[in-house]
């Protein structure tokens, strides 16, 4: 059997390609998107990536916009708060919706997690920030096998985690205090799944979500 990717993983390589630029601001709000361009850099037509530049405007990561193209979204506060708010209630739903067993792979997920905080708080950087809090989403939502939970709080992880990058490089929060509290969550976070208690993680998790906003307010 060929370990080649089919055209539909191909694509949602692409996707997740372009929304991992967005939300890294390597495409900034307001930029135009050239499907000419993107076409040949992932070596396919403009019929399948256009596609997933649909797909990303139904996210609300980009728009089209008659006679100009696609372009980067932006986020507002008032959208960021709304979002969050509905985060914080979807987190306590993975330790509640077909969670799955803790093994010995997530705890090693999740130590990791810890350890490249740890690092981190040696040596800051927003876009090394931005990636550990990507990866810490991502392995929090291996917890649930509930496959709509997780679709729609992903879809909302990345429609916001962009502005959060934007407020540290515009120096509205300070990532030496960010990075040091993120050190103690991933602490915490995964002593409580070391002794199997999700509900704990989850209500950690919502925690954090909820002082972060209040921070960047």
């Amino acid at each position: 059997m060929s370990d080649s990717p089919t055209g539909r993983d191909r694509l949602a390589q692409i996707h997740d390609i372009i929304r991992e630029r967005i939300t890294m601001l390597d495409y900034p709000p307001g930029e135009r998107l050239s499907e000419t361009a993107l076409a040949e850099e992932f070596g396919t037509s403009r019929t399948p990536l256009r596609r997933v530049l649909a797909r990303l405007e139904d996210e609300g990561l980009l728009r089209s916009v008659h006679g100009v193209g696609t372009i980067v979204t932006d986020v507002d506060l008032d959208e960021l708060d709304q979002v969050y708010r509905l985060r914080k209630e979807l987190i306590i739903l993975v330790g509640q919706l077909d969670p799955e067993p803790v093994t010995a792979d997530m705890l090693a997920a999740f130590e990791a997690l810890h350890h490249r905080a740890v690092t981190l708080a040696d040596d800051p950087s927003p876009r090394g920030f931005a990636a550990l809090d990507r990866d810490m989403f991502l392995a929090l939502m291996e917890l649930s096998g509930n496959r709509p939970l997780r679709a729609i709080s992903e879809q909302l992880y990345f429609r916001t985690a962009r502005i959060w990058l934007q407020a540290v490089t515009a120096d509205r929060i300070d990532l030496k205090s960010e990075v040091d509290i993120y050190v103690r969550e991933t602490a915490e976070i995964f002593e409580a799944l070391s002794a199997g208690d999700l509900d704990a993680v989850c209500h950690l998790r919502r925690a954090h979500i909820a002082l972060s906003i209040a921070r960047m307010r």
